[in-house]
């Protein structure tokens, strides 16, 4: 089966997830065990005692010095216990982009966890900024773009305020993610009317991310993690704006370039990625690393967008996904023995 892999970002690793690096991975001590060691160094939480708390806090499973590690070392461990697949292509959503980077070969292991954690924490440490999330399709997921072009036009409206500043951070299938100041954030949500008892959301410890805000961690990202870092991709990656990096044809240089300056600056467009992998990859399946199942809907919501296999609404693809799965999700247990070899 060739697939995709899809690597997910910030807000996946929840309270359902807690214990989930020692339960699926007992096999990846000595991973964890590498990673924790840079950690100690930096005077952080180890994964293994977060990981392994007695109960899930927001306060401290969301820090984004906390959260990011924890969901790389998650997907990183389910990209390697991926069997009987051929992976075409990598891609991911924001945060994702770096753990895309390892299992796409441009990172090693411990190089791509020391990007992921280096940035986790300039962004905790800076804390610029919010986010919140907002539907531009209904729940049938039927693409109305009439409704998104409204929903930018109102952000375009309040980013033009004294004070304000707000803009698209992620395209993300069928919803937008929105990141500006208090101010613009607050605007947005007085004036947009409320959805499906729980939008606009606010994302908590999240910054933000992908908006000019960031450029004070680009700028410390960048004199932190050298281009020495980085190298040949061994697989085709997808980045934020659509653009393939492909190997044994990538400009390393531009690879950092792009991911610690346009990646953490400009909108990242989830939607284009996942297009790009549909239209230019053909896979059979897309596969969502863990952890946790939130990213599924946008990969979803983003194929339809993309008139891929002809699907048009919610109801299509479940018809679809019912016949012969086009995602499949690692975090949800019934899915992920399809792509490791164990039992469904």
């Amino acid at each position: 089966m060739r697939v995709v892999v899809v690597c997910p970002g910030r807000g996946t690793y929840t309270k359902a997830e807690l214990g989930s690096l020692g339960r699926l991975h007992p096999d990846k001590a000595a991973l964890f065990a590498r990673f924790d060691a840079r950690r100690r160094a930096e005077g952080q939480e180890t994964l293994a005692d977060l990981d392994g708390a007695a109960s899930y806090s927001v306060a401290r499973h969301t820090r984004g010095d906390n959260a990011s590690a924890l969901i790389y070392a998650a997907s990183y461990a389910d990209f390697l216990s991926l069997a009987g697949v051929e992976v075409v292509a990598v891609t991911g959503n924001s945060m994702g982009w770096y753990t895309a980077l390892a299992c796409g070969g441009a990172l090693s292991a411990e190089d791509g966890f020391h990007v992921v954690n280096t940035m986790g924490a300039l962004m905790q440490e800076a804390l610029i900024g919010g986010q919140i999330v907002h539907p531009a399709m209904g729940e049938d997921w039927r693409p109305d773009p009439a409704r998104r072009a409204q929903l930018l036009e109102k952000v375009a409206e309040i980013d033009a305020r004294p004070g304000r500043i707000l803009g698209l951070s992620i395209a993300l299938g069928g919803m937008l993610v929105l990141a500006g100041n208090a101010e613009g954030l607050a605007d947005f949500e007085a004036e947009v009317p409320p959805e499906q008892g729980r939008f606009p959301m606010r994302l908590a410890n999240h910054a933000a991310f992908h908006t000019a805000l960031q450029a004070p961690v680009a700028a410390r990202g960048q004199a932190a993690l050298p281009e020495s870092l980085f190298r040949q991709p061994g697989r085709p990656l997808i980045d934020g704006r659509g653009a393939v990096w492909w190997p044994k044809a990538t400009d390393v240089a531009a690879l950092r370039g792009y991911t610690l300056g346009h990646q953490v600056t400009e909108p990242y467009d989830f939607t284009r990625a996942i297009t790009v992998a549909a239209h230019e990859f053909a896979p059979d399946a897309f596969v969502v690393l863990g952890p946790g199942t939130t990213l599924g809907g946008a990969v979803a919501q983003s194929l339809i967008l993309a008139d891929w296999r002809g699907m048009k609404d919610r109801k299509d693809f479940q018809t679809r996904q019912t016949e012969s799965p086009l995602l499949i999700a690692m975090g949800r247990e019934d899915q992920r023995g399809l792509v490791t070899g164990g039992p469904t």
